[in-house]
Order: C-alpha cells, then sequence, then structure tokens
C-alpha cells in the first residue's frame, strides 16, 4: 500500500503531467524568439531567418529571429539559458557553442550539456581547402611537401571557428604545415586569397561553392567521408589515405534544459518542417550542405560524440579564447 508522502508524490506527479500537457495544448499563444549569436548576413542568420518563416506557419506564430553577437556567441547563449523555460526562446547552436567553447573557455557562466537541450538538427557544411588557380601546388599531396619547405598561411572565418579547428586537426593527421591567418567572416578571407595575400583558405560550402563551381579557386580537398556532390571532382582527405581526417561545420537548434518535453517535440517537429520545406531544401542543394532529420534524443546523442572528438583535441592543441 501506499503510504501518505507515495500518494502525495503521485498527485504532484500526476498535476505536473497534467499541466505540461495543457500547456503544450495552448502553447504557443504568441511570438517566439530565435535568437542568433552572430551578426545579420551571415549563414546562422540566414538559415534562422529562412526556416524560421516555415516554423511561423507550422506552430501559427511568428518567429522573430534576434541577432546577439559577442564573445563566441557566449552573449547569445547566455540569454538563452537564462530565459524562461517556456519554449518561447530558442538559439540557433552550432559546433562552437554546444561543442569548443567549454574547451576554450577557462569558464563560462552556464554548462551546455547541463543548462541546454537539443531540439533538432539543420545542417552540416562540408569544408574544403582552396588556394588560388596559379599555386603551384597541382594537388592536396604537394601541398603537404611543399609546406615542409615553407610553410604556407591560411584563412579561416575567425580563431577558433570549425574551419580553423578542422585545418588544426588536419595538420595533426597528415602532416601539413600552416600558419593560421583569422578574419572576419569566410568572405573576407576569399577576397585576400584571390588578391594575393593569403596562400590557402578553408572555406565552408555556403560561401566556398560560387568560387569552387566557378573556377575562381583551385579546389585541393574536402573534409567529408564522401565527395560533396556539388564538387565531385574533389577528393576527400579519408580517400587521400588519412581516415581520421573528417570535419564539418553545422548547425542545430537548442532550448533551456528545462523546457518540457511536449514542448520539445512540438519544436521538433515545427524545426523539421522548417528544414524540410522545398525552398530550403533547394537552397541547400545549390550550397551542397547536407540536412538530417534528427530527433532531440539523436541531435542530443551526435552532440556527445562531437564533445567527445573535439574537447579532448582542443585541449591538446592548446587554442584558448579567454587567455
Amino acid at each position: 500500500m501506499l503510504g501518505r508522502r507515495g500518494i502525495v508524490a503521485g498527485i504532484g506527479a500526476a498535476a505536473l503531467a497534467g499541466a505540461s500537457g495543457a500547456q503544450a495544448q495552448s502553447w504557443p499563444d504568441r511570438p517566439l524568439r530565435w535568437i542568433v549569436g552572430y551578426p545579420p548576413g551571415g549563414a546562422s542568420d540566414t538559415f534562422a531567418r529562412l526556416i524560421g518563416s516555415h516554423m511561423a506557419g507550422a506552430l501559427g506564430q511568428n518567429v522573430v529571429v534576434e541577432n546577439r553577437p559577442g564573445g563566441g556567441a557566449v552573449v547569445a547563449s547566455d540569454a538563452v539559458v537564462r530565459s524562461a523555460p517556456d519554449g518561447y526562446t530558442l538559439l540557433h547552436v552550432d559546433n562552437g557553442i554546444l561543442v569548443y567553447n567549454p574547451a576554450l573557455y577557462a569558464k563560462l557562466p552556464f554548462d551546455p550539456d547541463r543548462d541546454l537541450q537539443g531540439v533538432g538538427f539543420i545542417g552540416r557544411f562540408p569544408l574544403f581547402i582552396v588556394v588560388r588557380p596559379d599555386h603551384p601546388a597541382k594537388d592536396f599531396a604537394d601541398f603537404v611537401a611543399q609546406s615542409k619547405l615553407k610553410a604556407p598561411n591560411y584563412g579561416s572565418p575567425a580563431v577558433a571557428s570549425p574551419h580553423h579547428l578542422a585545418m588544426e586537426m588536419v595538420k595533426r593527421r597528415t602532416g601539413l604545415e600552416a600558419m593560421h591567418v583569422p578574419y572576419r567572416g569566410g568572405p573576407a578571407a576569399m577576397q585576400d586569397l584571390l588578391a594575393g595575400n593569403l596562400d590557402g583558405v578553408v572555406i565552408d560550402c555556403a560561401s566556398g561553392i560560387p568560387f569552387i563551381t566557378g573556377g575562381k579557386v583551385k579546389t585541393l580537398c574536402v573534409f567529408s567521408e564522401a565527395r560533396s556532390p556539388r564538387a565531385p571532382e574533389v577528393p576527400t582527405l579519408r580517400e587521400l589515405g588519412f581516415a581520421n581526417a573528417v570535419a564539418y561545420g553545422w548547425q542545430g537548434m537548442s532550448v533551456p534544459g528545462a523546457v518540457p518535453a511536449p514542448l520539445v517535440a512540438k519544436l521538433a517537429e515545427a524545426l523539421q518542417a522548417g528544414v524540410g520545406a522545398p525552398d530550403v531544401q533547394d537552397r541547400f542543394k545549390t550550397l551542397g550542405i547536407e540536412s538530417a532529420s534528427l530527433s532531440p534524443g539523436e541531435f542530443q546523442a551526435f552532440v556527445a560524440r562531437e564533445n567527445a572528438e573535439w574537447r579532448p583535441l582542443i585541449r591538446e592543441l592548446g587554442i584558448r579564447l579567454d587567455g
């Protein structure tokens, strides 16, 4: 027989479940905020606005994108973590926010593993090494060989960006020697490459495919498991004998850790509808972005695998953003 405490606890649990169920039925009854930790115009902002417009149709409420750049997206992440766990505040996440930052900063004002929970996956962005068309290296092997004689420099969109960390991983696993030059975004690095101020750039498909398919650069390799359909002539590092040299940039959506599961499920359904919308998929295919319909649990498991891969490597490399 149940004791008094057991009966009270059971009634309390049933009441909470009932409250969550009622909340889910009436939710949302006002616009949602999708916070992006980067300035307007970049890939994160662009896809949040595009996908958010479709989510609005699925949810029956507007999804308002709010840009809060600063501190490697720590400012935006902290704002979402501190928001009410009612499903109305969403965070645009990526490798940096969920995986890299705990290894890049000695102390964060929150713990992304504990304080955020995944809603779903948006897409992953293949990364390429490109050089000018007149670069003397005929392929990646030649690029590595020449680097032993004189280390080239290479540009990336930022310090500790997926591009930068992926290249540092590639250097370790292929023997390439190269010096990093950070920029404010991939387009700026590409401009300097074409102007002759850089030897190479690590660029993602969203920024790089127009240059690659237009013949404006020589593309040495892609860091994916398989060749990109948008650049089928470009070999993977895995094909070239470096099986563990695989990396991507990727994006997803998270919410505060205490948001009730029924609301997370509704958000996940709306996000999948947004990512799967024909105009979004057309844009993805044009740019070579790969999407997958991951449930909240599958997205959490994906992030856990990324953590196991990248956090130890970042610490070994000694890359820090807070001194």
